[in-house]
């Protein structure tokens, strides 16, 4: 859809000016009657209808960064605290953001603002960008009354899944460039290296010992036919981003990920403290119960969370409270969430004491993430080393061995 540069009147001789979103200038015309102007003059901004479809197409199924999701939530309550009128406000932001695809949805939902919608309907919209919690928390902010205040949760609360997404990736960084080396130096070796020594041996009649000849066939294999295993690479990483997608498959990846030591410990954290946050945040704003443990399972990664949290719902829709239906989960949910939870209930205070609760685990995982990097680093150092050691025993044997005859 293009946007518009406009200039714009009203009877009372007021100006207006800005940018907005429409189908044609037709459809800008007869919005900012609505508002009481008449549209002066109106120029497509930089790109053509077609160049617009065709930036539309190109970033089809990109994401947003959730930076840029940080800012705009943060930036957004400042502006309405400020009483600046909320699609103004949406329009400045628009101006502000580089993502090409997050700026044409602002623009949109503004546009939608103006026609008489509501925020939170407008946000439907763009489940991509705008999570379910997001748009439950805008929803419950516009209905009391006090949508800065909730935005100010949100920010907070995109900035707490922020700092935990980057230790994750930061812990993961240092073992996944070590290993990626690692393997990429070995196929270089056995393809360019292997061969040339696997011709000297057999031009001296060397009887090769059997770690020789595995290193020996395995270069000759790479060298000959490094078109198929490049092929057989490409296809092991497309089964591996294409897994979690199947719901069977995301099952087993899962499960897996919830029993291998150290990481388990991890992701357990990981995701205790992600519902804890959510449905902390999500009370503390008003939605109810039910809602809440509804959108906290659409949150979370693992699919045994969601079925935890969806099976906690029905038994908290019967009357049950949500301490007891957590309970028969403590393999996943440590047993200080199911405690705190029931304290919460006991006190009224579930909302706090979740906040910091979550608090406490973002602690948990900052210490986990560096003793993960401090448990993988020796084992890296072995691996390497005995890679090298097999590599060397097995091309430096055979040496010995005609020096022995000569």
């Amino acid at each position: 859809m293009p946007i518009y540069n406009y200039f714009a009147k009203s009877l009372k001789g007021e100006e207006k000016s800005g940018i907005a979103q429409a189908k044609d200038k037709k459809e800008l015309s007869q919005i900012l009657k609505d508002q009481g102007f008449i549209l002066i003059r109106a120029g497509e901004k930089e790109e053509s209808a077609k160049k617009s479809k065709s930036v539309s197409l190109f970033s089809f199924g990109g994401k947003v960064p959730l930076t840029e999701k940080l800012i705009f939530t943060r930036n957004l309550q400042v502006m309405i605290s400020s009483d600046l009128a909320l699609p103004k406000a949406l329009e400045t932001l628009a101006l502000q953001t580089k993502n090409k695809k997050f700026k044409e949805a602002i623009l949109d939902i503004s546009n939608e603002i103006i026609k008489g919608n509501n925020f939170s309907e407008a946000l439907t919209k763009y489940p991509q960008i705008f999570s379910g919690l997001f748009q439950n928390m805008v929803k419950v902010g516009e209905e009391a009354g006090n949508l800065d205040e909730v935005l100010k949760i949100l920010a907070l609360q995109l900035e707490k899944e922020n700092e935990l997404k980057s230790k994750i990736k930061s812990a993961m960084m240092y073992p996944v460039v070590i290993i990626s080396a690692m393997i990429g130096i070995g196929i270089l070796m056995l393809i360019m290296v292997v061969p040339s020594l696997a011709d000297t041996f057999e031009e001296l009649e060397i009887e090769l010992p059997l770690t020789t000849q595995i290193v020996v066939g395995l270069g000759t294999f790479l060298a000959t036919n490094w078109l198929l295993v490049l092929l057989g690479i490409i296809f092991l990483v497309f089964i591996l981003s294409f897994t979690p997608k199947i719901k069977k498959g995301k099952r087993v990846m899962d499960a897996l990920f919830l029993k291998i030591p150290v990481i388990s410990t991890l992701v357990i954290k990981t995701n205790s403290a992600q519902a804890i946050r959510t449905l902390g945040s999500l009370i503390s704003a008003g939605v109810p119960i039910i809602r809440s443990l509804k959108v906290t399972s659409d949150v979370l990664s693992n699919i045994y969370y969601k079925d935890a949290l969806l099976v906690a719902m029905e038994k908290v829709k019967k009357g049950e409270k949500l301490s007891d239906a957590l309970s028969p989960y403590e393999n996943i949910f440590p047993l200080v969430v199911i405690q705190m939870i029931k304290v919460g209930e006991e006190t009224g205070k579930t909302a706090p004491i979740l906040t910091k609760l979550a608090d406490f685990f973002e602690e948990e995982i900052d210490y986990a993430t560096k003793n993960l990097v401090s448990v993988i680093e020796p084992v890296l150092m072995i691996m390497i080393g005995a890679a090298i050691g097999f590599f060397a025993i097995s091309m430096i044997q055979p040496m010995y061995s005609m020096l022995g005859a000569i």
